[in-house]
């Protein structure tokens, strides 16, 4: 029950603050808050080296004259601070420019249902129970080998917290969330060759999260791989982009389809909907209501009630990522996607990852990508990569300072494969991606 009080204190605070905006002058207003309360224990070398309490919070609010806009934003939250949040707001939008595309989203399209999507998994924010957890963690990873010569720090983060969205056509709903997560970094040396790697575990539920001591043995393990990399010839070979990083490959996806891209013609998938982007073979589901999901939510950042939607159906760009602004400027309406994308799940070709690398044969498997070298104008991509040279299906050596390279287009049309074997950890549930061919950069 303490929680619902709280969300309903929060509620209040809302709407005391959209009819101050109405009262100042504002024609329309939204305002959004939220309060995060969390610890964050870090130990190095199997001393407790940090221990951090968190309790934030902070109110923004975005007011409407007509069509000129202001926004605002305190964290304080007394009743005076947020009556000169809210003046200044209005004061702001008074000098803006006029936009026609300004605004709330269309009344229509707001949620009007709130489903409890079991968001909120609280325990008692216990930060000796978090030094334990970091420290079991990291002791885990020393015994691995004796090649972990030293450590760059076991984490344990718990984060309990709430949000609220109103806005003055009446929606003013929130909901209270958890995350927890693990995460452990090792070095590793030999004959002079040093190499580290890390290995996470997240989850809204802590008791879901995996046990520390497999986490550090993880790190350990990815570490320890890492030892001897060499380089790699200049060539043409077949990528398996790892389901820990090929979620990075339908991150650039969604910039190219989000509406702030498209109107500001930026984007090489403009002019692209219905088009094949993708093998015939591949579907992108969106769920924004999976229970416990990482990225779940039943409306949007501008209150918009968020849907299934299918992202891409039998490899085609079947909607494009709108926003009530982008969508205005486009002539459409928004579909949800202020704030991001809510869950995507990647279709796959049923491979386990051991059978990836034999469907592969000989080629690169990229576990980590590195540099920011994608143009979403163009499609060009390139990129810092390191990981293990395949042959015959077999991984033979790791390899580093390689350089990948292709143009998205080129990539998305050759996808040959992807694993069944899915990461969870994010907003882009993904198995490892298998690609035909790119360009290889070595020595």
């Amino acid at each position: 029950m303490q929680i619902e009080k709280q969300i309903a204190e929060i509620q209040n605070v809302v709407d005391d603050v959209l009819k101050m905006a109405l009262k100042k002058g504002a024609t329309q207003a939204e305002a959004s808050m939220s309060k995060v309360q969390g610890i964050a224990v870090s130990s190095r070398m199997c001393d407790v080296e940090n221990v951090e309490f968190n309790n934030d919070g902070g109110l923004g609010i975005s007011v409407y004259v007509g069509k000129h806009k202001g926004s605002a934003s305190t964290a304080d939250l007394s009743k005076e601070a947020l009556a000169l949040t809210v003046e200044k707001a209005v004061d702001i939008a008074r000098y803006t420019s006029e936009d026609p595309c300004t605004g709330l989203a269309d009344k229509e399209l707001i949620a009007t249902e709130f489903p409890d999507l079991e968001l909120y998994h609280p325990i008692e924010l216990d930060p000796q129970k978090g030094i334990e957890i970091a420290i079991e963690a990291e002791r885990a990873a020393m015994a691995y080998d004796k090649r972990i010569t030293n450590s760059d720090g076991a984490s344990y983060n718990a984060n309990l917290g709430m949000r609220v969205y109103g806005n003055t056509h009446g929606i003013n709903a929130g909901y209270p969330s958890s995350r927890y997560s693990v995460s452990c970094m090792m070095i590793g040396s030999e004959n002079g060759d040093m190499q580290r790697d890390y290995a996470y575990t997240v989850n809204r539920q802590a008791h879901l999260l995996k046990p520390p001591a497999e986490v550090g043995r993880e790190a350990a393990e990815a570490t320890v791989a890492r030892l001897g990399a060499r380089k790699i010839a200049t060539g043409k070979v077949p990528v398996i982009l790892h389901k820990d990083v090929a979620s990075s490959l339908f991150g650039h996806y969604v910039s190219a389809i989000s509406g702030g891209s498209l109107y500001r013609r930026s984007s090489f998938l403009l002019d692209k909907l219905g088009e094949q982007v993708f093998p015939q073979w591949l579907n992108i589901e969106e769920k924004p209501h999976l229970k416990s999901g990482l990225a779940s939510s039943s409306f949007d950042a501008e209150g918009v009630a968020t849907q299934d939607m299918t992202i891409v159906e039998n490899g085609c760009l079947s909607h494009y990522l709108y926003t009530t602004y982008s969508a205005r400027k486009l002539g459409v309406i928004s579909n949800g996607h202020a704030g991001g994308i809510h869950n995507w799940i990647v279709g796959d070709t049923g491979q386990s990852d051991a059978e990836m690398l034999k469907e592969m044969g000989t080629g690169l498997l990229v576990t980590e990508l590195m540099g920011q070298g994608v143009n979403t104008v163009t499609g060009d991509y390139s990129r810092g990569a390191a990981g293990f040279w395949v042959e015959n299906g077999i991984i033979q050596y790791p390899v580093h300072e390689v350089t990948i390279a292709g143009n998205l287009k080129d990539m998305f049309m050759n996808i040959a494969a992807i694993g069944a074997e899915r990461e969870l950890r994010g907003g882009v549930q993904t198995g490892s991606v298998l690609i035909g061919e790119m360009r290889i950069a070595g020595s």
